[in-house]
């Protein structure tokens, strides 16, 4: 028996858990105030995640999914985006969308239940967060096709996580994308856990990235902890995509230090210790102790950061509380063009019975 063919997956990873350098850092990396930039973004969303968590326990938000120890997946994706490029996000990714543009007082409305929270004012082509696990896949392979039948330098970005793995969707959606040779990347934030169920069960595959070999187009692992490397490895996935050589897919490795969401309780199905261990690896911390040990970052710098960034998500959210809640009609307005005859109907009753959706100040 000879070999048919044989793969190989990569792992990149430049920051240790530490703070010190496990490799020679990239280019863009090596003045290392130029990753301050990215350290105020993670900053920026834990504060406004940490705010989100409270204003849904107090009844001013609805369900929300928390990003907390997975920031770094997020910036590095967005900052090695190019403006015109589009991104299609899960429910997870606002720290890759407040970079992006979408601003929290957006963010805040989508999560309170209001449609015009996705009406983003700056990245217009962005798609809206998914809530159903892995559709935005194929949405982003059939957006990659069109750059290419255009001939746009654009690429599609997507990000979902380990679970959507497991869906058809995505491998469709892969598989579509590797014949079309289509400017794709596909990044899987591998948090460990699909809600309860654990990686270990979702997969016998050694890695996630290996399901790329399937669909012909490069599988790639990343430490999903360090920003360094999510930028790097995403960067060049999107100098590939541009030069029309085609899809990349991405595991990047982290974990999800909360809860699914604030609608579940992690406790009843994760070990205590094993989370609390989990809290040495997270982004954050990871890279402040890289800028304090290249002497560029202090504790005076993080408090004024903190300080600052509190102030941000504050004016938010009273922005956000101080929007008039939208009419009934308002759940009808993004579904048809012109509505049918049945759901005129029912915006009829819906507005004899309920002439405002809700009061966010509960």
């Amino acid at each position: 028996m000879t070999t048919a063919a044989s793969f190989h997956i990569g792992y990149t990873q430049y920051i240790g858990p530490d703070g010190e350098p496990a490799h020679p850092l990239p280019a863009f990396a090596r003045d290392p105030t130029a990753l301050i930039p990215f350290y105020r973004a993670m900053v920026l969303t834990r504060a406004f995640d940490t705010k989100a968590v409270a204003l849904q326990r107090t009844g001013k938000l609805g369900t929300f999914a928390s990003s907390v120890g997975q920031e770094a997946i997020g910036v590095g994706v967005a900052s090695a985006m190019q403006p015109d490029d589009v991104l299609f996000p899960s429910y997870r990714d606002h720290a890759a969308q407040l970079l992006r543009g979408v601003t929290m007082t957006e963010s805040l409305l989508y999560w309170g239940g209001d449609e015009r929270g996705s009406n983003f004012s700056v990245p217009r082509n962005d798609f809206p967060n998914c809530v159903p696990i892995g559709t935005q896949v194929c949405h982003a392979a059939g957006a990659a096709y069109a750059f290419q039948l255009r001939h746009e330098a654009r690429v599609a970005v997507a990000i979902f996580g380990d679970g959507g793995t497991s869906k058809g969707d995505f491998y469709e959606a892969m598989n579509m994308a590797g014949v079309w040779q289509a400017p794709l990347v596909l990044v899987i934030n591998n948090n460990q856990w699909a809600i309860s169920v654990p990686r270990s069960s979702q997969s016998a595959a050694q890695t996630l990235a290996q399901k790329a070999i399937a669909a012909g187009i490069d599988g790639l692992q990343v430490d999903g902890n360090d920003v360094v490397a999510v930028h790097q490895v995403v960067q060049s996935s999107l100098a590939k995509a541009r030069r029309g050589d085609g899809p990349t897919l991405i595991e990047a490795l982290s974990y999800r230090l909360g809860d699914h969401t604030t609608a579940d309780d992690a406790t009843r199905y994760r070990d205590s210790e094993v989370i609390n261990a989990q809290w040495e690896y997270e982004p954050l911390l990871r890279l402040r102790r890289y800028l304090m040990r290249m002497n560029v970052w202090d504790k005076a710098q993080d408090e004024q950061l903190a300080k600052v960034c509190h102030e941000q998500v504050e004016q938010a959210v009273d922005e956000y509380l101080a929007i008039p809640p939208p009419d009934t009609a308002a759940m009808f307005d993004h579904l048809y063009e012109v509505l049918p005859l049945a759901m005129r109907e029912q915006l009829t009753l819906a507005q004899r019975f309920s002439p405002v959706i809700g009061d966010r100040h509960g």
